[in-house]
C-alpha cells in the first residue's frame, strides 16, 4: 500500500502559501475562523483525506475548495453530494461504466473518482452514503484503484478525498449506520467550520461577500445597505440555516430594498421572516390611543408608531452601546471596563465575544 502522507510530485512548483489568498477564499477573521484557516493551510499539501465537519450551511464546500487550491494539485476539483443521488445510481457516478454495462449503457464513461485525477474528490454529506457503496470506497483509498461497472481492467487513480457532513459520524458509528474503518480513514485531518452564530464578529465580511455576489459590479446600485442596527441585529440572530439562511435574507433585502438602507426594524419584519414593505402590524389609531401626549413617553411611541418595539434588540443595543462606551472610556482594557459596568471580566468577555465587540484603544 502506497503511503499516502508523502507529498504528491502532481503538484504546482514553488506555489506560495498566502494568507490573502485564504481570505478571499473564506471569509471570516474570527479567532476561530482564523484557527481554521490555519490547519487549512497546514494539511493542504498533504495526500491524507480530510474530512469537514459541521451544521447544514456554513459553507463546508468552500473549505473543501480552499483545500484543493492550497495543495497546488493540477488535477480538477470535482464534487458530488452523496445525499442527492439515489443509492443504485451512486455507484456507477462514482466509478463509471463500460459500454453494455447495463440497459443504455450505450458507450463507456468515466466515473468521478477518475475524472478527480491529479486532483480532489468532494463528497459532500458522506454521512448519507450507503453502507454497500462505504466498503468499496474504502477499497479505493485503500488499493488506489477503481473497476467500471461491467469491466474488467483496474484502472490506477490519483485523487486526494475531502469528504464532509453535518451527522455526528462517531454516533452513527456505535448505531452501526456507518463504517467504523472508513471513518478512521477519513477522519486523518477532521476540520470543523463554527457555525454563523459562534463567530457573531465575522457578518461584516461575509455580507459584503454576499452583496457582491448577488449583485456584482453591473448591478453594484441595487446593492441595499445594512445600518449599524441592522448589523447588529444580524450578529444577534441564531441563525439555524447558517450562510445559506443569510444569503436568502440578503436575497429579499436586493429585492424587497434595492439601494436603500435596511435597518434591524426593515430586518425584523421583512427580511428574516419575507413580508412586503408596509405590511406590518398596523399602528394603533389615534381613536385606539386613549393616552393623552403627558403619558405619553419614548417607548409608547415606539410601540404605537412603529408597529411593536421588539424588546430583545432593544435591550441588546442597550447593552452593546453600553459595552462600547465603557470599553472607549477605559481605552480598550477589558477588566476597567468590567468595572464600570460592574461586571466580572468573564462575563464581559462573553458578551463581548456574543456581539462581536473588539476591543481597541
Amino acid at each position: 500500500m502506497s503511503n499516502h502522507w508523502k507529498v504528491n510530485a502532481n503538484r504546482a512548483p514553488d506555489m506560495p502559501v498566502r494568507r490573502c489568498a485564504m481570505d478571499q477564499m473564506i471569509p471570516g477573521n474570527s479567532p476561530r475562523m482564523q484557527d481554521l484557516k490555519q490547519l487549512v493551510e497546514l494539511v493542504a499539501p498533504n495526500d491524507s483525506p480530510a474530512l469537514i465537519l459541521g451544521e447544514t450551511g456554513t459553507g463546508k464546500e468552500l473549505v473543501a475548495q480552499a483545500l484543493h487550491k492550497m495543495s497546488g494539485r493540477r488535477g480538477a476539483f470535482v464534487a458530488i453530494n452523496c445525499a442527492a443521488i439515489p443509492a443504485e445510481l451512486l455507484e456507477g457516478e462514482l466509478f463509471g461504466h463500460e459500454k453494455g454495462a447495463f440497459t443504455g449503457a450505450d458507450r463507456s464513461r468515466a466515473g468521478l473518482f477518475e475524472a478527480a485525477q491529479g486532483g480532489t474528490l468532494f463528497l459532500d454529506e458522506i454521512g448519507d452514503m450507503p453502507l454497500a457503496m462505504q466498503a468499496k470506497l474504502l477499497r479505493v483509498l485503500e488499493t488506489r484503484q477503481v473497476r467500471r461497472l461491467g469491466g474488467h481492467a483496474m484502472i490506477d487513480v490519483d485523487f486526494r478525498l475531502v469528504a464532509a457532513t453535518h451527522r455526528g459520524l462517531p454516533a452513527m458509528v456505535q448505531q452501526g449506520s456507518f463504517r467504523q474503518d472508513l471513518y478512521f480513514r477519513l477522519a486523518v485531518f477532521p476540520l470543523v467550520v463554527p457555525s454563523l452564530a459562534e463567530r457573531p464578529g465575522d457578518m461584516p465580511l461575509i455580507l459584503d461577500r454576499l452583496l457582491a455576489e448577488i449583485c456584482p459590479a453591473d448591478r453594484a446600485a441595487l446593492r441595499p445597505t445594512f445600518d449599524t442596527s441592522a448589523l447588529r441585529a444580524l450578529a444577534a440572530h441564531d441563525w439555524p440555516g447558517n450562510i445559506r439562511e443569510l444569503r436568502a435574507v440578503v436575497c429579499r433585502a436586493v429585492a424587497l430594498f434595492p439601494g436603500r438602507t435596511v435597518t434591524a426594524q426593515t430586518l425584523e419584519h421583512n427580511l428574516l421572516t419575507f413580508t412586503a414593505p408596509g405590511s406590518e402590524t398596523p399602528s394603533l389609531s389615534l381613536a385606539e390611543d386613549t393616552a393623552s401626549d403627558a403619558d405619553i413617553g419614548p417607548f409608547d411611541r415606539a410601540l404605537v408608531g412603529c408597529g411593536g418595539l421588539d424588546l430583545r434588540i432593544h435591550i441588546r443595543d442597550i447593552e452593546i452601546a453600553a459595552i462600547e462606551a465603557a470599553l472607549r472610556r477605559s481605552r480598550g482594557c477589558v477588566s476597567s471596563a468590567a468595572d464600570l459596568l460592574h461586571l466580572r471580566r468573564t462575563t464581559l468577555i462573553e458578551k463581548m465575544k456574543k456581539y462581536g465587540i473588539h476591543a481597541k484603544i
